[in-house]
C-alpha cells in the first residue's frame, strides 16, 4: 500500500511538471489596457495636439503619421513603428486630427509580463523537480528498509544456520515484504534446534549403550581369557596348547575391536577436514563482523601480519565464542590484539559472570559445561570443537575469568 502512495505522488508531480512545461512553451499573453483610460488618452492628445507639454503621461506611447514618421514618444516606449508595435503586441489606436490620420502606439508591457510568468513557471518546475527527487530518495530508503535490509538479514541468517548457529532468533517484522519468510526461517531454526537436541540425546544414548555393551562384553571376555590362560598352563598336550593359544589370540582380537568401537563413538571430530593456509590477519575484521549480529563488539584493532589459519573453521570458532557471549553474558564484548614473535593473540572478553575457577579446565572438554549454564540450551561441544579446530591450525585456545567476565584467548600462529 505504501508503494502505491509513492507512485501516485510521483505521477502527480510528473503530470504537474509536464503541464507547466507545456504552458511555458506555449506561453502567449493577451493583454488589454483599460478602455476608459485609452479613450481619455486619445481625447487629451487630440485636444492638445500642438502642445506636447500637455500630453498625458499615464501611459507609455508613441504617435506616428500615415507614412510611419515618429511624431511624438514618451521616454520608455519601445515601439516606434507599426512593425515594432505588432512584435511587442502593443495596442494600436487610430487618431484623426484636422483631417490628418495618425496612429497611437500604446505599450502593453507584454515582455515583462511574459518574463514574470516564465519565472513563475520555471520556479514551479524546479520546485516539483525537487519534490520528485525527495520522493525518489524516500522511496529508495523505503525499499532499502523493507526489501534490501530484510533480504541481507535473511542471507546472513541462512549463513548462521548453515554454520550450525541455531541459538539466536531472527527479529521478525511482519510489516516488511519478507515478514512471512522471516517467520518461516525462524520456525525452521526452531525445528532444526529441536532436531539437534533430539540428535544429541540419541547420540548420548548410543554412546551410553556402546559403553555399557563394551563393559558387558569385556567382562566375559576377561573370564574367557583367564580360563584359556589357565588351561594353557595346566595342559601338557602340545595340540591343546596350540588350540588354547589360538583361542587367546581371538579373545585379544575381539577385545581390540570392542575398544575401537567405543573410541569411534566419541572421536567423530577427526573426520572434519581442516586446511589452514597463509591468511592476512585483516580477515579477522570480516569474521568478527559476520559473527557479531547484535553489534556488541566494541571497536578494536588488529596488527597486520600473516597467520596460519583455515578461514572457514576460524569463522566457526569466532562465531561460537561470540554466540556463547550473547547467550550466557549478553554484555558488550571487547577484543584485544597482541602480536609476539610466534603468535597473533586475540583476547575476546565479555562482562558476564564467568564460570567457577574449578570448572575452567573442564569447559573446553567434550560435553562439559559450567554449572551456571544449566538454564541455557547447549550440549557442551562449542569450546571443545573450537579448541580442536585451533589446535589443527597449530594454534592454542585458552580460557580464563576476567573479573568480571569470561575471556577466550586465541593464539594464531604467525608465518
Amino acid at each position: 500500500m505504501k508503494k502505491r502512495y509513492f507512485f501516485i505522488l510521483l505521477a502527480l508531480t510528473f503530470l504537474i511538471e509536464i503541464i507547466a512545461s507545456i504552458i511555458l512553451i506555449n506561453n502567449k499573453v493577451e493583454y488589454k489596457n483599460d478602455t476608459v483610460k485609452l479613450n481619455e488618452l486619445i481625447n487629451e492628445i487630440k485636444n492638445n495636439f500642438n502642445d506636447e507639454d500637455k500630453y498625458p503621461s499615464f501611459f507609455e506611447y508613441a504617435i506616428i503619421d500615415n507614412e510611419g514618421n515618429l511624431i511624438y514618444k514618451t521616454n520608455n516606449i519601445e515601439s516606434k513603428s507599426l512593425n515594432q508595435a505588432y512584435q511587442n503586441r502593443d495596442t494600436i489606436i487610430d487618431l484623426k486630427v484636422e483631417d490628418k490620420d495618425y496612429k497611437v502606439l500604446v505599450s502593453n508591457d507584454v515582455s515583462s509580463i511574459v518574463s514574470k510568468n516564465n519565472t513563475i513557471l520555471i520556479s514551479m518546475i524546479l520546485s516539483f523537480s525537487f519534490i520528485q527527487l525527495a520522493i525518489i530518495i524516500l522511496f529508495f530508503i523505503y525499499i532499502r528498509k523493507t526489501i534490501i535490509k530484510p533480504f541481507d538479514d535473511l542471507k546472513g541468517y541462512a549463513l548462521r544456520i548453515a554454520n550450525g548457529n541455531l541459538d539466536i532468533p531472527l527479529t521478525m517484522d511482519k510489516g516488511n515484504n519478507f515478514g512471512a519468510f522471516t517467520e518461516s526461517f525462524d520456525i525452521m531454526r526452531e525445528e532444526l534446534k529441536k532436531a539437534r537436541i533430539k540428535e544429541k540425546e540419541a547420540n548420548d544414548s548410543k554412546r551410553e549403550l556402546v559403553a555399557k555393551l563394551s563393559h558387558d562384553i569385556k567382562t566375559p571376555i576377561a573370564s574367557i581369557k583367564s580360563s584359556v590362560e589357565l588351561g594353557y598352563s595346566i595342559t601338557d598336550n602340545e595340540k591343546d596348547k596350540e588350540l588354547f593359544n589360538m583361542i587367546n589370540n581371538k579373545v585379544d582380537q575381539i577385545n581390540t575391536l570392542v575398544s575401537n568401537l567405543l573410541t569411534s563413538a566419541v572421536e567423530d571430530l577427526s573426520e572434519i577436514n581442516i586446511n589452514p593456509i597463509s591468511c592476512d590477519s585483516y580477515i579477522i575484521y570480516d569474521l568478527v563482523k559476520n559473527s557479531d549480529y547484535l553489534n556488541k563488539v566494541k571497536k578494536y584493532s588488529i596488527d597486520n601480519c600473516k597467520i596460519f589459519a583455515d578461514r572457514l573453521r576460524l569463522q566457526q570458532v569466532i562465531d561460537n565464542i561470540i554466540s556463547n557471549s550473547y547467550k550466557y553474558a549478553n554484555t558488550d564484548i571487547e577484543i584485544e590484539s597482541i602480536k609476539n614473535s610466534d603468535y597473533l593473540i586475540l583476547e575476546i572478553r565479555d562482562f558476564g559472570n564467568g564460570v567457577k575457577d574449578l570448572e575452567l579446565p573442564l569447559v573446553t572438554e567434550k560435553f562439559k559445561r559450567g554449572s551456571n549454564t544449566t538454564d541455557k540450551d547447549g550440549v557442551g561441544l562449542g569450546l571443545y570443537i573450537s579448541k580442536t579446530f585451533i589446535n589443527a591450525m597449530d594454534g592454542i585456545l585458552e580460557v580464563e575469568n576476567a573479573n568480571p567476565g569470561f575471556k577466550v584467548i586465541l593464539k594464531l600462529r604467525i608465518i
